[in-house]
């Protein structure tokens, strides 16, 4: 909040300066490639499953409680057992910051767009409610018994939640964890169908509004096999090899491929000089820079999303796209289908319409980078880039 005060004035100030039962902007996090990334660069960090449930920001203030959402719009109604469980607490003003999530009899949760059904505008929420019960879990607390705790350190933030908090209703954490404790807590809640983990410093305060650095979110990647359609001639270290592939989707409907982008990232000098013999092999045409070939060659590609792009036919485009292996034992017929990739867009539009994380905004705030193309004819930049 200080430096907020001394860089923005005033306006710093109103962005997230907190009043009870007035939302704050929410803090958020940019994106790791993996928990060792994470790890190095926070070091004294804790870890929490990161859930695939909607944003909320909890007010408490005596018997009053009012309910925001992660764009800060009022949906109390919409969820009157987190309301009823926040009011039994002891505490006598209170500001939490978690997710509510529907959550099967098996404890495994539903996909987000079936817990989003409570959050619409049009509701019966005592029937919604007998057949989706929500439950709250909290990771953060603003503001306790009249003290407010966005300077505070998240060691002590953590500490205060605690305090008014019982087991259950808190997302499950783990401070200081070594690589093999953090490797196992990340499978852990994949396993449990969860997102991943958030990684947080502990040092740092609650920094309302801002995608900083202090916290970070490591994600499972989705998978794709996608055929090669042409590859690129690389150039610096790569000059003389085949490095940038374009990628397509098999579209049943048409026939045919779709193209959803290109990558040069994830393949190792050994990779690179296979698949420059194999996709010689399979050349048909080629100009100054592109080998375009017969769309025999399947690979496994990991990528983080898929963002809506009008420089592919068909209207999507892979984010941060990387090569995982060839799957020399499936053909094109086995690949991947434009249909896939469709359904992957419309989750991630769903989701996106409550936490606002769209691929652009994430851009502009030093998040997710967009794309993993490289450009036509060229090559990964001095010290490379992150994959």
């Amino acid at each position: 909040v200080a430096k907020a005060a001394l860089l923005e004035g005033a306006y710093g100030l109103q962005r997230f300066s907190l009043q009870l039962l007035r939302p704050v902007q929410p803090m958020l996090a940019q994106a790791a490639d993996d928990v060792a990334a994470a790890l190095g660069e926070l070091r004294a960090m804790a870890l929490e499953w990161k859930l695939d449930g909607a944003r909320v920001q909890v007010h408490k203030a005596g018997d009053e409680v009012r309910v925001f959402s992660r764009s800060l719009n009022p949906v109390t109604k919409a969820v009157p057992e987190i309301v009823e469980a926040v009011r039994a607490l002891p505490a006598r003003s209170l500001v939490l910051d978690g997710e509510a999530i529907a959550l099967r009899p098996d404890g495994a949760p539903h996909p987000f767009q079936v817990t989003m059904r409570r959050f619409g505008r049009t509701l019966d929420v005592a029937s919604l409610r007998a057949e989706l019960p929500l439950r709250a879990l909290f990771f953060d607390v603003l503001h306790l018994d009249g003290e407010d705790l966005l300077d505070r350190p998240g060691s002590e933030r953590a500490a205060a939640l605690r305090q008014v908090l019982d087991r259950p209703q808190r997302v499950p954490r783990i401070e200081l964890p070594t690589a093999a404790e953090a490797d196992a807590f990340f499978a852990d809640a994949l396993a449990r169908g969860h997102e991943g983990v958030m990684a947080k410093s502990l040092a740092a305060p609650y920094e309302a509004g801002r995608r900083g650095s202090s916290w970070l979110k490591v994600k499972r990647a989705h998978t794709l096999d996608l055929v090669v359609l042409a590859v690129e001639w690389g150039s610096g270290r790569r000059r003389g090899l085949l490095s940038n592939l374009h990628l397509g989707a098999r579209d049943p409907a048409a026939g045919g491929f779709v193209m959803l982008g290109k990558t040069f990232k994830g393949m190792t000098d050994e990779v690179l000089t296979w698949q420059t013999q194999r996709l010689l092999e399979l050349e048909i045409t080629r100009d100054a820079y592109t080998v375009y070939v017969r769309p025999e060659l399947v690979v496994e590609i990991a990528f983080d999303g898929v963002q809506a792009s009008p420089q592919y036919p068909g209207g999507l485009a892979l984010r941060f796209a990387r090569v995982k292996r060839y799957r020399p034992d499936k053909t094109a017929a086995d690949a991947s289908t434009i249909d896939e990739v469709r359904a992957i867009h419309a989750g991630a539009l769903a989701r996106e319409a409550d936490e606002g994380d769209t691929p652009a905004r994430e851009a502009a705030e030093g998040g997710d980078a967009v794309r993993g193309d490289e450009p036509a004819g060229g090559d990964e930049p001095a010290g490379g880039e992150r994959a």
